[in-house]
């Protein structure tokens, strides 16, 4: 059965968008809906809106509809703020929670704001912390007993490696560490079982696969039996446990409501719960089935028509997020050769040109023609033209 939906989304004429792993596309619900928040809600009901129009508990309901596409229990994912903030909170209270180890353990694929926001909280500490990062094949072999947290991006945003999430999780449980899960490349792209695999934190982007939009919050996951005992280090207001009583002390709210801080960006907040109405009755396994067909076309038509890019991402399918990259000595001006023709995907330092699919919205005929453009703008030398090789701004 298809999950092809691309009739939901609004879409560019004759545009292939192979980019929905950096920014998603906008889905065609939520114009209308923002426009109701902001005249509807907003415009009419002013202040009152807090009240009549649920805007207070936006974050914890747009939270358990992420939460049943990364496998997570209801009531344990919240919405709000970055994903740096989310990730600061998780690793400060993973921390506390192991205050006689010293050391976080990351690997040198991971997003870079993930080690910075560890390397910041390492300072504030007062040194007494150390972040190891090691391949992220020696991961395992690195779980020691001197491990207070094992910090993973799940699907490495430049090559789409993914990681085993319950062999590694078992490997950290075992070794008495706590396990933070990044999931900004995972929520909306494959299966997640968070429950099943028992880990105590995950955090996660919703601008990507859950095409929330530029800004769009992020989510932080704390699994139930501990919720009630972490200290967060972001006290907000809005985690508080009565925030309207104005108390001058901090008490934390029950469960994964204490990790929220501030007021909650509404607009924001309506767009990506607008935007999660197309993905109502989406099968996770049938997406991830859909989404490795796609993908391995592109393989496949890629090395039948461009010999110069060589695949970057793991061959096995298995063994990669949904998300392909392929390495290419002139792989900025290639990409923006590609863009201007049609095509979009995007570039990663030094050399990667990165493709992402989306089930959702590409097809098999979206990835053959991709490829032939693609390979156009390769044997014809078409990158090698002044204009491709401005560097931008984002790339």
């Amino acid at each position: 059965m298809s999950i092809l939906r691309k009739h939901l989304f609004d879409l560019p004429e004759g545009v292939i968008y192979l980019d929905g792993n950096s920014l998603g596309p906008l889905p065609k619900s939520v114009p209308a809906r923002v426009a109701q928040a902001v005249t509807g809600q907003w415009g009419a009901h002013l202040i009152k809106g807090w009240n009549i129009d649920g805007w207070m508990a936006q974050p914890s309901r747009v939270g358990d509809r992420v939460g049943r596409l990364i496998g997570a229990q209801p009531g344990s994912v919240v919405m709000g703020d970055t994903l740096s903030i989310k990730v600061y909170q998780a690793l400060s209270a993973a921390l506390q929670m192991r205050p006689d180890r010293r050391v976080i353990l990351s690997d040198s694929s991971n997003f870079p704001t993930d080690l910075y926001m560890a390397e910041g909280l390492i300072r504030h500490l007062g040194g007494t912390h150390r972040l190891h990062t090691v391949s992220p094949e020696a991961v395992m072999d690195n779980i020691t007993n001197e491990v207070a947290a094992v910090m993973l991006t799940q699907v490495d945003y430049r090559t789409g490696r993914l990681h085993d999430m319950g062999a590694i999780t078992r490997a950290a449980h075992a070794a008495g560490a706590v396990m933070i899960w990044d999931l900004a490349h995972s929520a909306g792209a494959l299966p997640v079982d968070l429950a099943g695999s028992g880990a105590e934190f995950a955090v996660g982007c919703s601008y990507k696969y859950l095409n929330g939009g530029p800004g769009a919050p992020a989510f932080i996951y704390v699994r139930p039996d501990i919720a009630d005992r972490i200290d967060p280090a972001l006290a907000g207001w809005l985690g508080h446990a009565a925030p309207f009583a104005f108390d001058l002390d901090y008490r934390p709210a029950p469960g994964v409501e204490r990790m929220r801080v501030g007021t909650p960006p509404v607009l924001q907040m309506t767009a990506l719960d607008a935007a999660l109405d197309v993905w109502e009755g989406v099968d996770m396994d049938a997406l991830r089935a859909a989404s490795i067909a796609l993908s391995e076309r592109f393989i496949a038509e890629v090395a039948a028509r461009c010999p110069d890019l060589t695949l970057a991402s793991p061959r096995d399918a298995q063994q990669r997020g949904s998300q392909v990259s392929f390495h290419f000595a002139h792989g900025y001006a290639a990409m923006q050769a590609l863009i201007a023709h049609g095509v979009i995907g995007d570039f990663r330092a030094p050399d990667i040109m990165r493709f992402g699919f989306t089930p959702l919205y590409i097809d098999e005929g979206d990835v053959t023609r991709a490829a032939e453009i693609l390979a156009r703008i390769i044997t014809d030398r078409l990158w090698d033209d002044p204009a491709y090789h401005a560097r931008q701004a984002v790339t």
